[in-house]
């Protein structure tokens, strides 16, 4: 059966998730032409964003369920673009750029799991 309150708060979490990543990817690519930023500095920051908030909401603060799908599954899903990563970096390879490709494969996978690392060990800390 469906949960109207569950489904509309991933809903709107993706929503907000999705214009989020679509203006801060947008601003940080300003600052390189070459090597897709935007996607990995969302990937970074909803990495440690989503470490930080999973301990905190498991471990230390009570929210509620629909709170938690909120932003865990709705904003922070929407936000974080793995599948966007994917694709850019076959284009970079495509294109010939196999040092932004290898690059770009290397800061995504270890920048986002030392991104969730930091999230979780600060959030210890509180």
């Amino acid at each position: 059966m469906l949960d109207l309150p569950k489904v509309l708060s991933i809903g709107m979490g993706g929503f907000v998730g999705a214009v989020g990543r679509y203006w801060f990817s947008g601003f940080m690519q300003k600052y390189s032409d070459r090597f897709p930023l935007g996607t990995l500095s969302v990937n970074l920051l909803g990495s440690f964003i989503l470490g930080l908030l999973a301990t905190l909401f498991l471990e230390k603060v009570i929210v509620n369920q629909e709170i938690r799908l909120f932003l865990l599954i709705g904003v922070l899903g929407a936000f974080t673009t793995y599948s966007t990563f994917s694709l850019e970096t076959v284009n970079l390879i495509r294109s010939g750029e196999w040092i932004f490709a290898g690059f770009n494969i290397l800061a995504n996978v270890m920048g986002t799991l030392i991104a969730v690392w930091l999230g979780l060990s600060i959030a210890k800390l509180w």
